[in-house]
């Protein structure tokens, strides 16, 4: 490696660095956090008796899981343009990120309160709680624990997947990674450097993951 190339990647470092912090993490933080309240009321319509919200629920899914991340990004910003709604890249970004969280959310929401045993619903109505009382104070805090793990595992691919808006022109770190090589022209050192970036990210939120189920873990034995 020429002392040009290690220069590139000290001088390039600070500025991948910057974008993923101050863009990349508040876009996967908004998104993932619209996108599980989303993913919550999501899957309590699926789960409902109500079969017109039941299908309007199950329609949501099927669509946004049974199509490319990319091409929904390229529907709400450039197609929804070209109908008379303009929005920024960030706006389109958060969108389209949410409504996927809120999507594959919803099944792990969904299957997280299947998985609560039924007499947890029996002991809560034979109390004299309402089906709602049941499912907020007993029937979610349980679920909310098994769900932990997977939602961890989708907010760290979100993080992930986020590079995915600089096809939108948002600035996020992978965007700043194609400026520097346009400039340069070293793809295998910038996207070389920037994947670590990315690595060391999702390797911290790893070890966060882990502590957080470990603590739930502890209270769940108590």
């Amino acid at each position: 490696m020429s002392d040009s190339q290690i220069e590139l990647i000290l001088h390039s470092f600070l500025p991948l660095l910057k974008a993923g912090v101050y863009f990349t993490i508040p876009l996967t933080l908004i998104s993932f956090s619209i996108g599980l309240i989303l993913a919550v009321i999501t899957a309590l319509a699926r789960l409902s008796s109500w079969k017109l919200l039941k299908g309007v629920a199950g329609f949501y899914v099927w669509l946004i899981r049974g199509t490319p991340l990319l091409v929904q990004l390229f529907i709400i910003f450039f197609g929804l343009a070209y109908a008379g709604i303009i929005m920024s890249s960030f706006t389109a970004a958060v969108i389209g990120f949410s409504l996927s969280v809120g999507a594959y959310g919803s099944e792990i929401v969904r299957a997280s309160i299947l998985s609560i045993h039924k007499g947890q619903w029996e002991a809560s109505y034979s109390v004299g709680m309402t089906r709602w009382q049941a499912l907020r104070r007993i029937i979610l805090p349980q679920a909310a624990r098994v769900a932990v793990p997977p939602l961890g595992n989708s907010f760290i691919s979100l993080v992930k997947d986020t590079s995915l808006a600089s096809v939108i022109a948002y600035v996020e770190m992978f965007q700043v990674a194609k400026q520097i090589n346009a400039a340069n022209y070293e793809p295998l050192i910038i996207f070389c450097e920037v994947g670590v970036i990315y690595l060391m990210f999702c390797t911290v939120l790893n070890l966060l993951q882990s502590k957080l189920e470990k603590r739930l873990a502890r209270s769940a034995i108590r």
